[in-house]
């Protein structure tokens, strides 16, 4: 088996060849004039399986092609199976048809990333597990909650983790059982059509004094940690810290967040993170999940 790592690879190329033992080939790529992708691998994959590592953001829709170039031309070469892993998977959120005529756009990624010729694909803490369906070889996914968990037990005393929605609950449980402290959810409500998200207040929740620990799958535009924050400090919260498996900061989110007053920010290289993140490697993870 050899590992092929895409441009996009986050050094989780490194690291599962390192803990696998496995050679690795690095995909050689540049941008042309015209703003097209090229990509190359430098080395023979005849007669060898190989698994490909590329997440997808940002600038997710390069990201892609360059994944559905790579693994067709890896199918070219030789290689007797593909074996895709996408760290973030792009689109993850865009899994159903809010309003008619909207495109599922997951459905159509995990199409083509089959139709390129990936025969299996590992990802990480995908949006929601049954979008996974779209694929049409073997699915694996990993949750790298025990991780991030054992992380942040070495910067609080009085955890409390508080999941931003009830679908976010059974995340908030297993931190919980790690950081040895009590969890629970707020309900937040999305409107469809703006997309601003409101907050209802939280079942049995006692929050006073505590390091409130958030907990999501992704924050994007920070906007749900900053409402989760303000609700935890307005019940009196010692501090308040954000956690995600996918740590994307888009625009100015860093800063709400800050003003907020989330202390810190936990996530994984899934994504390449901002140097402020307090970052966990998974590769080893992903790898003993291959």
């Amino acid at each position: 088996m050899i590992i092929v790592g895409g441009p996009a690879s986050n050094g989780i190329d490194d690291g599962i060849a390192k803990s696998l033992s496995l050679p690795l080939v690095k995909v050689q790529s540049k941008i042309f004039p015209d703003g097209e992708s090229y990509v190359r691998i430098p080395e023979t994959v005849k007669d060898n399986e190989v698994v490909v590592v590329q997440s997808t953001f940002p600038e997710q829709d390069k990201r892609l092609m360059e994944l559905f170039f790579i693994s067709e031309t890896l199918r070219d070469m030789g290689a007797t199976k593909v074996h895709a892993v996408v760290p973030y998977l792009a689109y993850s959120r865009q899994d159903r048809r809010f309003m008619e005529g909207e495109a599922i756009s997951v459905k159509t990624v995990l199409r083509m990333i089959s139709q390129a010729g990936a025969d299996t694909l590992l990802t990480v803490e995908p949006h929601h597990e049954e979008e996974m369906k779209y694929f049409s070889g073997q699915v694996k996914t990993v949750s790298p909650y025990e991780e991030i968990a054992i992380e942040i037990r070495k910067h609080v005393s009085e955890p409390y983790v508080l999941a931003p929605d009830r679908s976010a609950l059974g995340r908030a449980e297993r931190i919980a059982k790690i950081v040895e402290g009590n969890f629970s959810f707020i309900e937040k409500m999305r409107d469809k059509e703006t997309g601003k998200t409101t907050i209802k207040e939280a079942p049995n929740v006692n929050l006073k004094g505590k390091d409130v620990i958030l907990i999501d799958d992704v924050i994007s535009t920070g906007g749900t940690m900053v409402q989760a924050a303000e609700y935890a400090y307005e019940r009196g919260a010692n501090s308040v810290i954000a956690s995600a498996c996918h740590v994307l900061l888009v625009g100015d989110a860093k800063s709400k967040m800050k003003r907020a007053g989330i202390k810190k920010i936990f996530g994984t290289n899934t994504v390449k993170n901002d140097e402020e993140v307090i970052t966990v490697d998974i590769s080893k993870t992903i790898a003993l999940s291959l």
